[in-house]
């Protein structure tokens, strides 16, 4: 029996002796591989880039912000402007009255409140918030400390600074133990936040917090009767199954205090992450299952071709089998080379469409795309069950006519045509 060198001397001899259709095998399976991982790759930075954004704001977050209420029910040309106020807020955090709600805090924001340090000056968002602020929403700390009870009982003029904020205020130098004025009112930094999201898309970068209470004495909201009033609410439900229970605490809360019916969906501006994320579940689950029929077909269309073009190629080999056997031959190793071959040639194909796909989507990463998607990504089962597939079929188109090709006598196989 031959060594297996010269086996593969055999194999990348015939493959050379028939260049036009080895090319076109390798083609058919490198396109097959590259585009199915393509188009996964594209879902999966979709899938991973909306997560992503949602994680940014925190864990089953929710909002409710002011809104306008009928003063007649039903009818909303007579609405009116409601705000929200402190009272709304402590109602909401009363486990009695919301056993639902895990935790809740007021926030109250400012865009006119211009900062400066000794380096610097900077426009950003002042936020008046309370401890628990910092366990509902994502604010990784990247210095420091956040803010304490202690900073909101004693009303201490004391601010913890996003990473843009930071960087315009103090451009490299040590932020926290400093001290910025904002309004002409001086502010002792005790923290900084790390950087939140690619780019500029995040708003918190820019973003200055200080206790909830010094915030409503020194920059109180601006509207019309604004006695107590906060910008918005946040609040976090006790599990995420809950969240449709606490959203309707909330919104009876809300309701009896401004006086109008609680059922009626128009009255309220809320924002549900968590309704937002089961939804983007199904639409992912719908992705997920277009993407799936889209790569079936493809490994489909690229596994018959691969066939055919085994097929013929092995079927148009019978003489050189028959000359083989001839010679002494046996029908193993005849296989064994066939089977050999189609292996090396669906691998190496397989593997040059990988490479194309990946080396695409990594010069598709280096292109900041529009928010909500991330860079494609190669996923590594969908690569292996690819090139398995149509390896798998490659193996098989060809090992068929071979071994029929090489059941027949050595005479039978030379006279064919």
């Amino acid at each position: 029996m031959r060594s297996l060198l010269d086996i593969l001397g055999q194999i990348f001899a015939t493959l050379w002796a028939h260049k036009l259709r080895s090319l076109l095998t390798m083609f058919g399976i490198a396109w097959g591989v590259g585009s199915l991982l393509l188009l996964v790759g594209l879902g999966e930075g979709f899938r991973s880039g909306n997560k992503r954004q949602l994680s940014q704001f925190g864990e089953n977050i929710m909002f409710v912000f002011p809104g306008r209420a009928p003063a007649v029910a039903g009818s909303m040309n007579s609405a009116r402007e409601y705000l929200l106020t402190y009272l709304d807020y402590q109602d909401i955090a009363d486990a009695k009255k919301a056993p639902h709600v895990r935790y809740a805090t007021p926030v109250l924001t400012r865009n006119d409140v211009r900062a400066a340090s000794e380096f610097a000056n900077a426009n950003g968002e002042i936020t008046g918030v309370e401890p628990q602020y910092g366990i509902i929403r994502y604010l990784p700390l990247k210095q420091g400390r956040w803010l304490n009870s202690f900073d909101e009982v004693q009303r201490r003029n004391v601010v913890v600074l996003g990473d843009e904020m930071t960087k315009n205020l103090f451009s490299g130098r040590p932020a926290v133990g400093s001290t910025i004025v904002l309004n002409g009112l001086s502010f002792e930094v005790v923290g900084t936040v790390e950087r939140v999201g690619r780019g500029d898309e995040n708003s918190t970068n820019m973003r200055a917090y200080v206790p909830f209470h010094v915030m409503q004495t020194f920059f109180p909201n601006k509207k019309e009767n604004h006695k107590d009033a906060v910008s918005f609410i946040n609040y976090q439900p006790v599990t995420a199954a809950d969240h449709v229970l606490a959203r309707d605490e909330v919104r009876r809360i809300i309701a009896h205090n401004h006086g109008f019916d609680w059922r009626d969906d128009n009255s309220f501006e809320i924002w549900d992450t968590v309704q937002q994320a089961e939804m983007m579940g199904l639409i992912f689950s719908a992705m997920q299952m277009f993407l799936g029929t889209v790569g079936i077909v493809t490994l489909a269309l690229g596994a018959i071709g691969v066939i055919n073009i085994m097929l013929v190629a092995v079927s148009e080999r019978t003489r050189e089998i028959g000359l083989r056997k001839a010679l002494g031959a046996t029908n193993r190793s005849i296989l064994w080379q066939f089977f050999l071959e189609g292996i090396l040639l669906t691998l190496l194909s397989g593997l040059i469409g990988m490479t194309f796909a990946g080396t695409l989507m990594y010069f598709l990463g280096k292109i900041q795309g529009p928010q909500g998607f991330d860079p494609p990504k190669l996923v590594a089962s969908t690569a292996i069950l690819a090139i398995a597939t149509l390896t798998l079929a490659g193996v098989v188109a060809g090992l068929y006519p071979a071994r029929k090709a090489a059941l027949l006598e050595p005479v039978e196989a030379l006279r064919a045509e």
